[in-house]
C-alpha cells in the first residue's frame, strides 16, 4: 500500500513505544482491601542494562501502595552475582533493580533475603534496605503475639539497628545482589568505567537453578527427534 505523509503520521505507534513515551494506566483491585484503585505501568531504559516494565499500584481506600519491576526481556543466558562494598553514605542512591529472581546478601550481618521475598524492585540502595528492615522488623509476626520471645524481639531490633547504621554510612558491608537470571542491575556510578568498589560476575547457572527458574522443562533443541 501507498501512504501519504499525513497518512504515514498519523499511523498507530507499537505498543512498545506507547509504553516508552507514555505512563499506560489500567484499572485494577487493591490486593489488600479489594477496594477499586489503578495501576500506572511504564517501560523504563536503564542506562548501561535494560528496559525493564514498572507497575506501581495506589490504592486511595486504604492507602496501600506497590511498585513492581518485571524484566523486559527473557532469562540471560548466564547468571549474574553484583558484589558492592558499601564504603560511604553517597553508596545509597545508588540505583537498583532486584528482580524477583534475585537474592540479597549482607554477609557482615549473616543475612540472606530470598529470591521470592520483597518480588522485583526498582529503587536505591537505601530503598531496599529500607524495605528490609520493614519486611524483617517491622511486620515481623515474631515480634508481637504469642509467638514472640524476648531473645528472637531483641535480636530483631539489634538486626533493625544495624540497618540504620548502613544507611548512615556507620556500619561498611558487602551487599551481594545474586540473580540467576541475569535481571538484576545495581548502578555504577562511575560507568563506563570500572568500579573500584563493585564487582560483576557472570556465571553458568547449576541444575537445580535452573529447575527453579523452570528452564529445565523448556526444550529448545532436539525437541522435533523426541516427538
Amino acid at each position: 500500500a501507498v501512504f501519504t505523509e499525513e497518512e504515514e503520521a498519523e499511523e498507530p505507534v507499537s505498543d512498545l513505544e506507547t509504553m516508552r513515551n507514555e505512563v499506560l494506566v489500567f484499572n485494577t483491585n487493591c490486593p489488600e482491601c479489594g477496594a477499586p484503585a489503578s495501576t500506572n505501568m511504564k517501560l523504563v531504559n536503564i542506562p548501561h542494562f535494560k528496559e525493564v516494565i514498572i507497575m506501581a499500584t495506589n490504592c486511595d481506600g486504604c492507602g496501600h501502595r506497590t511498585n513492581e519491576v518485571k524484566s523486559g526481556g527473557a532469562t540471560e543466558e548466564l547468571g549474574t552475582r553484583i558484589s558492592l562494598h558499601v564504603t560511604d553514605p553517597s553508596d545509597m542512591t545508588r540505583d537498583l533493580l532486584k528482580s524477583e529472581t534475585c537474592s540479597v546478601i549482607i554477609p557482615e550481618l549473616e543475612f540472606e533475603l530470598g529470591m521470592a521475598a520483597l518480588g522485583g524492585k526498582f529503587t536505591t540502595l537505601e530503598g531496599l534496605l529500607k524495605d528490609i528492615k520493614d519486611l524483617i522488623v517491622v511486620k515481623n509476626p515474631f515480634v508481637c503475639g504469642d509467638s514472640s520471645t524476648d531473645d528472637r524481639v531483641q535480636k530483631l531490633a539489634q538486626f533493625g539497628e544495624k540497618i540504620d547504621k548502613i544507611v548512615a554510612g556507620e556500619l561498611k558491608i558487602h551487599l551481594i545482589l545474586d540473580d540467576p537470571a541475569g535481571n538484576s542491575y545495581l548502578q555504577n556510578v562511575y560507568a563506563p568505567e570500572e568500579d573500584p568498589e563493585m564487582t560483576v560476575e557472570k556465571y553458568t547457572r547449576t541444575f537445580e537453578q535452573n529447575e527453579e527458574l523452570g528452564l529445565n522443562d523448556m526444550k529448545t533443541e532436539g525437541y522435533q527427534e523426541e516427538n
